[in-house]
């Protein structure tokens, strides 16, 4: 196996990533064929783009500013209690937590292993994490979804990390706000997609409203997952790892065939500009704009299009039990929430003030 050494640097005014390696035929041609690689007769290295694209790819990514802080704030907890924190990183290993719920657990456990300073953790019973519940809520004044995030994290770790049964069960939780989804008219998604002329940009908008995606699920969406002769489009594991079909907009084909030929993506339906999928943080910067170009001064994310498209399949009369299967949900109280938003039955109930 050929040695291939990597180092970071400038070059005319570009950061860059210098790639190093012994002469040989087929290595030389794969680096080559990457979007932006060069080669610099200064340095007698080939080079390209220092992005999260190329870092990821040669194993050269930093670390977030979450871990570096974490890292750092590591000195805050006792040798015993980081043994703990480090059995319980595992067992949520083991259980094959998505990596959000793993960073979200460790960073709300970390907090009780804080305050409890030289304090074992294992030598806590259900009253004293009782109140340190009390000290969150009064003190520290944590919303209601921290609270109850703190909670299942310290649940996970008596319960499925020392066995504890029904630990937290006496320890009373806050009660959820109670939100409605937001919605955007009909009217206006239409103004926001005609605004919208960048081909690749109105095709992942357009998506993910035309199937209700999430933000992940239209990024992680590949090539061979479209089936455009069914009509059908495989979302895998997505949330809850679940994977499900939903049906592709009959509309849409022709333009995803022009998508499909203008930017020929390899492995990804969307891709970066060097490969690799698409940002999530970049298709919510899109949907932004578009929401300032079509005039929507409304405080929505881009989950607001699959909202809209569950609230507008309600409206058209789509049986309630068919769109929790579209949307991937597990319980369809979840779906349900979608009744408060669209009745034409309450909107058609006239106010008395109406009638004076």
């Amino acid at each position: 196996m050929k040695t291939v050494t990597y180092s970071f640097g400038t070059h005319r005014d570009q950061k860059v990533i210098f790639i190093y390696f012994d002469y040989d035929v087929v290595l030389h041609n794969h680096i080559k064929s990457l979007v932006g690689s060069k080669w610099s007769q200064t340095n007698k290295a080939w080079y390209v783009p220092d992005n999260e694209t190329y870092r990821n790819l040669f194993g050269l990514a930093e670390k977030s500013e979450w871990e570096k802080i974490s890292q750092l704030s590591l000195s805050k907890i006792s040798p015993e209690n980081i043994a703990a924190l480090n059995r319980f990183v595992e067992t949520l290993q083991l259980k094959a937590y998505s990596p959000n719920t793993m960073r979200t657990y460790r960073a709300e456990f970390c907090q009780l292993l804080y305050a409890l300073k030289d304090v074992f953790v294992d030598d806590c019973d259900a009253e004293k994490i009782r109140s340190y519940m009390l000290y969150c809520t009064n003190h520290l004044k944590l919303t209601e979804n921290t609270l109850h995030s703190r909670l299942n994290a310290i649940k996970f770790y008596f319960e499925k990390v020392l066995h504890r049964e029904r630990f937290t069960y006496d320890i009373p939780r806050p009660k959820k706000p109670s939100k409605l989804p937001k919605v955007i008219n009909a009217w206006d998604i239409k103004v926001l997609l005609e605004k919208t002329t960048n081909l690749k940009h109105n095709t992942m908008l357009k998506l993910c409203y035309g199937m209700g995606l999430r933000v992940s699920e239209i990024v992680n969406l590949k090539i061979i997952d479209v089936d455009s002769k069914n009509k059908t489009v495989f979302i895998e594991r997505a949330k809850g790892k679940k994977d499900r079909y939903v049906n592709l907009p009959e509309s849409i084909l022709a333009q995803l065939r022009e998508y499909y030929l203008e930017y020929k993506p390899k492995v990804y339906l969307f891709e970066g500009q060097y490969g690799g999928a698409y940002s999530t943080r970049s298709i919510q910067i899109i949907f932004k704009d578009a929401l300032t170009r079509a005039g929507i001064d409304k405080p929505v994310g881009i989950h607001s299009l699959r909202h809209s498209y569950a609230t507008h399949l309600l409206e058209n009369g789509t049986d309630i039990r068919f769109i929790q299967e579209l949307l991937g949900h597990s319980d369809i109280k979840t779906t349900f929430i979608y009744t408060q938003v669209s009745d034409p039955v309450v909107r058609k109930i006239e106010s008395p003030l109406d009638r004076l």
